[in-house]
């Protein structure tokens, strides 16, 4: 079974013929978004890209059969899906790859799930399930220098504060 990851979000309808705002959440928007791509929509249909265009820094996109304003409102807010390729760079990871996979310490004790991927502008940050409650790590090489999707696991270093509780 292919796995399927999210690459944007359709926002608002823009202008009258049926193009709409898109939320690019992927690093390769040129790929994902290209002219006669299929893209998997929230509501379990799937959308063909007839055009795109950026404007003001927003990507633009128009779909096969979506011809006015209306039903492009009609999308507004669904999640678009690509199918998960092999990755050239080992360095890289899908949030959908992370997710799940346990954090351990460096001699191996067990910290817990990794709940999701945040992303910011500086940096993503993992949420991880400790027994104290969630912790936020950033996602950089010197606190998470290994992960190893096929074992299930990544390494998170042990740098003081980093998942220890804070006392008061």
């Amino acid at each position: 079974m292919q796995k399927e990851v999210i690459v944007g979000y359709v926002g608002k309808a823009h202008g009258l013929a049926g193009e709409v705002a898109i939320r690019v959440i992927t690093d390769e928007p040129e790929i994902r978004f290209a002219v006669g791509a299929e893209l998997a929509a929230g509501d379990g249909g799937t959308l063909r890209i007839a055009a795109r265009r950026w404007h003001s820094g927003v990507l633009l996109m128009k779909f096969e059969g979506v011809n006015d304003r209306s039903a492009a409102q009609a999308l507004r807010s669904q999640a678009l899906w690509a199918e998960l390729h092999d990755l050239e760079d080992d360095d890289e990871f899908h949030d959908v790859e992370l997710i799940g996979l346990t954090a351990k310490t460096s001699q191996g004790d067990e910290i817990g799930p990794v709940l999701r991927v945040l992303h910011f502008p500086a940096q993503d940050l993992l949420e991880i399930k400790t027994a104290i409650g969630s912790k936020l790590v950033p996602f950089v090489r010197e606190l998470v220098p290994e992960v190893d999707v096929e074992e299930g696991c990544l390494t998170i270093a042990e740098i003081p504060g980093l998942l220890d509780e804070i006392e008061d």
